[in-house]
């Protein structure tokens, strides 16, 4: 159900608005293909001594029907220029003596095995190596073998990394001879091993490997077993569960590790712990025990501590999982105890990062608006900041430096260096992505508020078209987040997913509302939509189209729909429940919780939910369902679905299509295929829906 979002608005005066609105009026709308066109950046690294940055970027390939990412390296000197050029690199991290950026790429290395017969479904994601002042990388092996995560050792001598338990040719080879294209379905997946390469004979043996003149044969690749790097790299620890994080304590003794389910599915929280082994292997020894999925362990400078975070819906270690905002923690590596941190901050604690000196910064969302807040104990005290949402942060090794995204609804997000990271309002800017949106007329924006059927306070976000702010009667669709743990405020959004301004720009008034089940306004406000899935935050969104058509912004009778994951959940349900929209569009939303329940992989989050697994709450599993309220839906409908998704089955999409064939309802339905729920396969997919997806509200706009 989650996907994933948020802002502040100031006072201006009259003058200065019409002078914007005159301005906006010299500048053309965007355009579908310069909206979709843009550089994400999906990550940063900042030098131990905060002199230079790595910032990896994700970018359409419209030829190559791909996305793009690569590695960008800032200097104070030279500004950005570009590091690396395969388009597959990714997650860079500096090395501790600020000598070496490691990342990870799916490239084929010279004398590898990725360029056999079945290379497209055998392609490997190994670590490489790229000297901090330029050259060609490295790769640190040409084996086959899948690196999960890695992370540095302390001295730089070494990196870790996690990978699945490597199969030699004969076991490959027996396993085909025993099962053929049979799945086994718990039964075939391999759990990881935690791996130690020392850097200095890896790169020894990097160098000696000439370049590659020629593909390598099936025979070649033979002649090298893929379990050879055991030779190469030494073996710390073995895992009955997939390793999704590493983290090396800074005196190099110890390793933290982060597990996960090998499947990826979320069917027990027991299956995210933390835990420890000696820096050379040893005994295993588990530090927490809990359900929550915690996420993002880092040790304290001074190895005293192992920070970790559980995001929004991700549990608590307080009791029995429920689905509460995101938290901080501490654990002590030698008691086991835990403590909560920022505990008397109302909104939701995500990101954090940790100081050389050992102070704790951290993103706080609270309302519409994300920002940097200094944690001590209990206590966050938001720092000085600049309007808006931050993001990505990240510090240097031996330097209180810290990177921060900073991003508004019209200013896409841009890499900033904060040398003072107590005064985050003072950056300097490092990138200068997508120039094409402040070339463009741009929508204005507001927060709304209103009461809900049941006295309770609902905040969203109302997007004008450009030129239009505050006008009366006008077209309005309500596009839903998904999450349902998300919110919607002064952030940038530019995808098949995030809309909203590129609906605004199209004429539309955007409604966004932040319904219970959202994060920024407390716990008890995120734990209202339990066990009333859709029927409790449904209720809060139409009474918030309701006050909009009261107080006269929104057209009764040009009113739209739509959203994706839990915002097409929503979209499914509100469809049943009112007749008043002219039009939907929907994705990736189940319309019924018994069938989902089996088939995504938050099968753990969705009991929760709805107060336990089918057989234990039917009735309620029955009630908050869509499928068996659509006797009443008269909405034309547009559909979407990844035909791989796992989070949301594209079946519930054929479920309702059946449906709304079967009652005559005006529909279409569109399946992705290759894509999961993300849709990040193929760029011209999230074309192609955004495309008629507008195309759909426009149709029946007119009618």
């Amino acid at each position: 159900m989650r996907s994933t979002s948020l802002g502040f608005i100031a006072a201006i005066s009259f003058c200065f608005l019409s002078a914007f609105s005159r301005a906006q009026g010299h500048k053309p709308t965007i355009k579908l293909d310069e909206y979709l066109n843009t550089t994400e950046i999906v990550g940063t690294s900042l030098a131990p001594d905060a002199s230079a940055a790595v910032v990896a970027t994700e970018t359409p390939d419209w030829k190559a029907s791909v996305y793009r990412h690569d590695l960008w390296l800032w200097t104070a000197q030279g500004g950005l220029k570009p590091l690396t050029h395969s388009g597959t690199d990714q997650q860079p991290q500096w090395s501790p003596d600020g000598k070496w950026i490691a990342f990870l790429s799916d490239r084929a290395p010279a004398g590898s095995a990725d360029g056999d017969a079945d290379a497209e479904n055998t392609k490997s994601s190994r670590i490489w190596l790229i000297s901090a002042s330029g050259g060609e990388a490295l790769p640190l092996y040409s084996e086959k073998l899948d690196a999960h995560v890695f992370s540095w050792s302390p001295d730089s001598s070494a990196i870790y990394f996690s990978a699945k338990s490597p199969l030699s040719h004969d076991q490959e080879d027996e396993q085909k001879d025993d099962w053929k294209d049979v799945v086994r379905w718990r039964e075939q997946y391999r759990a990881d091993v935690l791996l130690k390469l020392a850097l200095a004979p890896a790169l020894a043996r990097a160098i000696e490997v000439p370049a590659a003149t020629e593909a390598p044969t099936a025979a070649k690749a033979d002649a090298e077993p893929s379990s050879k790097l055991a030779a190469a790299a030494e073996t710390i620890a073995t895992s009955d569960l997939a390793i999704s994080e590493i983290a090396p304590s800074p005196d190099g003794k110890l390793v933290a590790f982060l597990t996960e389910p090998i499947h990826k599915r979320i069917e027990n929280p027991a299956n995210y712990e933390i835990f420890l082994v000696g820096a050379t292997g040893g005994n295993i020894r588990q530090a927490t025990h809990n359900e929550a999925v915690e996420s993002n362990i880092r040790w304290s400078p001074d190895g005293r501590w192992i920070h970790f975070s559980v995001n929004a819906a991700g549990g608590s270690l307080e009791g029995k999982y429920r689905d509460v905002q995101g938290r901080l923690y501490r654990l002590d590596p030698a008691s086991g105890k835990t403590e909560r941190l920022g505990a008397s901050f109302d909104g939701s604690l995500d990101q954090y990062t940790l100081l050389a000196d050992g102070r704790e910064l951290a993103l706080g969302l609270r309302g519409t608006a994300t920002q940097v807040y200094l944690i001590e104990g209990e206590k966050a005290t938001k720092l000085p900041g600049i309007a808006g949402s931050y993001a990505g942060l990240e510090s240097a090794h031996a330097s209180n430096a810290i990177l921060v995204r900073l991003s508004t609804i019209n200013e896409p997000p841009q890499v900033y260096l904060a040398t003072d990271p107590l005064q985050t309002d003072k950056l300097k800017k490092l990138t200068s992505f997508n120039p094409i949106f402040a070339e463009r007329a741009q929508p204005e924006w507001q927060p709304y508020t209103w009461k809900s059927d049941d006295g309770q306070t609902v905040e969203g976000v109302l997007i004008f078209p450009p030129g239009k702010k505050d006008a009366k009667h006008l077209r309005m669709f309500t596009l839903i987040h998904g999450g349902p743990a998300d919110a919607d405020g002064n952030r940038f959004g530019a995808d098949w997913y995030d809309w909203a301004t590129f609906a605004a720009d199209n004429g539309w008034l955007v409604f966004r509302p932040n319904y219970r089940g959202s994060t920024g306004y407390g716990d008890e406000f995120m734990l209202g939509i339990e066990p009333h899935l859709v029927s409790k935050p449904g209720r809060d969104i139409l009474m918030g189209v309701d006050a909009l058509v009261k107080d006269g912004f929104a057209d009764p009778d040009h009113l739209a729909i739509g959203g994706y994951s839990y915002g097409g959940y929503m979209t499914n349900w509100l469809i049943t429940q009112t007749t008043r929209f002219k039009s939907a569009v929907t994705g990736a939303g189940a319309v019924e919780h018994a069938a989902n329940w089996g088939n995504d992989d938050e099968t753990w989050d969705d009991a929760w939910y709805l107060g336990g697994r089918p057989w234990e709450n039917p009735a309620l599993y029955q009630d908050e369902a869509a499928l068996f309220h659509f006797d009443k839906v008269k909405t034309p409908t547009h559909l979407v679905q990844g035909g791989a998704d796992i989070r949301v089955s594209y079946l519930e999409g054929e479920t309702m299509e059946r449906a709304l064939e079967s009652l005559g309802i005006p529909h279409t339905f569109l399946v992705f295929p290759g894509e999961g729920h993300s849709l990040d396969k193929n760029p011209w997919h999230g074309y192609i829906k955004l495309r008629e997806e507008l195309k759909w509200l426009e149709k029946y706009d007119k009618q």
